[in-house]
């Protein structure tokens, strides 16, 4: 967010509203900051699911109580309907997720929004 900040800080329509006389904060939050959280929040929605799921790998070698030791036992097991539930809970924290980031993204850009 830092670098995209800093290159948007530079572009000629916030030099047109500092020339209009707005105070820096303004300036600042009300253009370049938009554009800066656009990626920002975007990626955010893929991260719900990491969140619950954590790093198998991570969790199977330092024996952390997380989805991801059960998981692989599961599959190792052939526990299909609790391989099955996990996936699908996955899946469906991603879907919100990207819904989220999606609503975020409208709120903050009004390029996104749907006409």
């Amino acid at each position: 967010m830092r670098a995209t900040m800093m290159d948007e800080l530079h572009k000629p329509y916030v030099d047109t509203a500092r020339s209009k006389g707005l105070p820096t904060y303004k300036v600042i939050l009300k253009y370049p900051v938009r554009h800066a959280v656009t990626p920002l929040a975007s990626t955010i929605g893929w991260q719900l699911p990491n969140l619950v799921s954590g790093s198998a790998i991570v969790a199977i070698v330092l024996s952390l109580p997380t989805t991801g030791p059960y998981l692989l036992q599961a599959l190792q097991g052939q526990y299909m309907y609790l391989a099955g539930t996990f996936l699908m809970m996955l899946a469906v924290l991603t879907i919100i997720g990207t819904l989220l980031s999606d609503i975020i993204l409208a709120l903050l850009d009004p390029r996104i929004r749907l006409s």
